[in-house]
């Protein structure tokens, strides 16, 4: 199950590191290098672009070093629903990336729960 985990938690963080960089070139008006989604980028303009491509960096960074991973998957956990709902709804051509994508992020989810545990405490009160 470790290797499984270990693995997911690659292969996701390739994804978004990869994501990340590849909307920087697109920023910086250079071809990418993997297929992007014309109309996610005529949505995503301007300061949102750099903003989601910046966060897809750090945290696949951290994915794939092992460095905050928890923090990491709660903080892509609204960028994997809305790739996934994206291609979903307006464009299908990378519908297969983003079930992967989100099945990934679910998957780590799950095996990682028990970081989440003290989040989800019904009332909380500061020590």
């Amino acid at each position: 199950m470790r290797t499984t985990i270990l693995l997911c938690r690659l292969l996701l963080g390739l994804i978004f590191l990869g994501a990340g960089f590849n909307g920087y070139l697109v920023i910086f008006g250079q071809p990418p290098i993997f297929p992007t989604s014309p109309p996610a980028m005529e949505f995503l303009q301007g300061y949102l672009l750099v903003l989601v491509k910046t966060v897809e960096i750090v945290c696949g960074l951290g994915l794939l070093l092992n460095f905050f991973v928890p923090l990491s998957l709660v903080i892509l956990a609204p960028v994997a629903v809305n790739i996934l709902t994206f291609h979903l709804f307006a464009d299908p051509s990378l519908l297969p990336l983003g079930i992967i994508v989100f099945v990934l992020q679910c998957f780590l989810l799950w095996a990682y729960r028990d970081h989440y545990k003290s989040l989800l405490q019904p009332k909380a009160f500061p020590k």
